[in-house]
């Protein structure tokens, strides 16, 4: 009797000591997941950036953009690292995105087509037309990093309500930039974007972009630019997101400065981004690059639309 009990407690030990140390694996195999997840949803709140008040902000005056602190991003040097990445902000509490940072290298950009996006609502969404709006809806599903440049899709943390004039007049030339950099040299480029929210308004009154080409610390790419979410002839409430056509009295200020432009020899459709063609040197000048706002007013000025179409005429890129 007593050999049976003493068999039976050996036995109980033996379970207990093989139970606890099957739960102490299990629950080690589920931490690296966790603390990964984690890291790649803070890393953007948790980087170098200063926040950006709508305060500092110029009023919008007919340019899709503005410089900030003289075009130069506010990266350290710590940051400036080879390793390609992502990185998304959790949404807040009104389930609005927040800053989006990546270090754009050619092994993280999409090799297929973009899927659908439309099951995603960012706040403020609203869906509505206007006649005088490219395409006709006024609102687009804006990626904070271009889908072109990480190939994230219908990523919630990286898509936020923006206008059409935002999406394509304001950020694409800049996405455009840095996407060419990356696939014609191989390097990689610090990518930053942070949509800009006044107290608690669904819709961003713009987004800052900052981004700086990593292995030459910035002698190529190098820009920190505020992008306007504004559609000219339509007035957002950034409140709700809700919009109407733009009043008489705005309607007015904008004929009387389009007017101005085309005494001064510009167009409407100039005040969107292009890029600057030297006829003389067949050299162009992108957004952010030393000589682009000195190239602007060169009577060897060529505007093209696209860094292809420039160099499709022929033209080479600047090296700063």
């Amino acid at each position: 009797m007593k050999l049976r009990n003493r068999i039976s407690i050996l036995l109980f030990a033996l379970f207990m000591a093989f139970g606890l140390t099957a739960c102490q694996d299990s629950s080690k195999e589920k931490q690296p997941g966790s603390h990964t997840a984690e890291t790649e949803v803070q890393t953007a709140s948790n980087s170098s950036q200063k926040n950006i008040s709508v305060n500092n902000i110029p009023d919008y005056s007919g340019k899709m953009y503005v410089e900030l602190n003289g075009s130069r991003p506010e990266f350290q040097s710590r940051e400036l690292k080879t390793k390609s990445y992502e990185s998304y902000s959790k949404l807040d509490s009104l389930g609005r995105c927040g800053t989006a940072q990546a270090n754009i290298g050619k092994d993280i950009m999409p090799t297929k087509k973009r899927g659908a996006i439309g099951m995603v609502k960012p706040t403020g969404w609203h869906t509505v037309k206007y006649s005088n709006v490219d395409g006709k809806y006024l609102y687009n599903r804006c990626h904070l990093i271009g889908y072109q440049l990480t190939g994230e899709n219908a990523n919630e943390k990286n898509l936020i309500t923006g206008t059409r004039a935002m999406n394509v007049d304001g950020m694409l030339p800049f996405e455009d930039m840095v996407a060419d950099y990356v696939k014609e040299t191989g390097n990689h480029v610090l990518y930053r974007v942070t949509p800009v929210y006044e107290e608690e308004d669904l819709v961003a009154k713009g987004v800052q972009m900052e981004a700086m080409s990593v292995e030459d610390r910035g002698k190529d790419i190098e820009f920190n630019v505020f992008v306007y979410n504004v559609q000219p002839g339509v007035s957002i409430d950034y409140k709700t997101g809700k919009s109407k056509k733009a009043q008489n009295t705005e309607t007015q200020t904008a004929a009387s400065k389009k007017k101005r432009h085309a005494e001064s020899g510009q167009s409407h459709h100039n005040e969107s981004v292009y890029i600057c063609g030297n006829s003389r040197s067949k050299v162009y000048h992108c957004p952010g690059q030393r000589d682009y706002e000195k190239m602007k007013t060169s009577k060897y000025l060529v505007k093209f639309k696209s860094e292809k179409e420039a160099q499709a005429a022929g033209y080479r890129r600047a090296k700063r």
